[in-house]
């Protein structure tokens, strides 16, 4: 879905609302204990590195046009899940000790 909304509908505030609210979804309903670490690790590596990958791929004349938008929606979907996926965690550690 970023992916095309990338490409054909760049800067949509819709879109951007749909992939915030599957973030949330993603982050309450399918990340289980068992895949925290890796998931809370993989989307901070993303998050980090999307707005230098936004540098690069601009100045690559192909894609340069569409990549920025595509990595944008990633981050309005990646940044909610890794949010409540944090959050949960933070909780399972406190309610622990």
């Amino acid at each position: 879905l970023a992916l095309l909304a990338g490409i054909f509908a760049p800067a949509n505030a819709m879109i951007m609302w749909v992939l915030g609210l599957l973030g949330l979804l993603v982050g309450l309903l399918n990340v289980t204990d068992k895949e925290v670490q890796l998931f809370l690790t993989a989307a901070i590596a993303f998050l980090l590195s999307a707005n230098s990958l936004v540098s690069v791929s601009a100045v690559i004349p192909p894609v340069g046009s569409w990549m920025p938008g595509v990595f944008s929606y990633l981050v309005f979907f990646t940044a909610p899940a890794a949010a409540i996926v944090a959050v949960k965690a933070l909780y399972s550690i406190s309610k622990d000790q």
